[in-house]
């Protein structure tokens, strides 16, 4: 039986399925003269490279989004009643 390849591409989508070590999972985050998307060092895709600004300004962004969501919710959840409301039907 032949060996299928561990690593390649498929489609122009990057994948690795070799077993990572310490060093390659360190060293493909941060890849100082690459552009904002690097390969995964395990999986499918593409990951961010930290040592470029732009991904910073993308987590930045991400987080913004996150903490704005997760506030909206809890002032919703403080302001929801939970008294008896309401209903009037007009029947014309």
């Amino acid at each position: 039986m032949v060996d299928k390849p561990q690593s390649g591409e498929l489609f122009g989508v990057p994948y690795n399925f070799e077993r990572p070590s310490v060093g390659r999972m360190l060293s493909a985050y941060w890849q100082p003269g690459k552009g904002m998307l690097v390969q995964k060092p395990f999986g499918i895709g593409y990951t961010l490279n930290l040592a470029n600004w732009r991904s910073w300004l993308v987590l930045l962004v991400a987080g913004a989004l996150l903490w704005h969501e997760r506030k909206g919710a809890d002032e919703a959840a403080a302001s929801a009643d939970d008294g008896p409301v309401e209903v009037v039907v007009d029947d014309d």
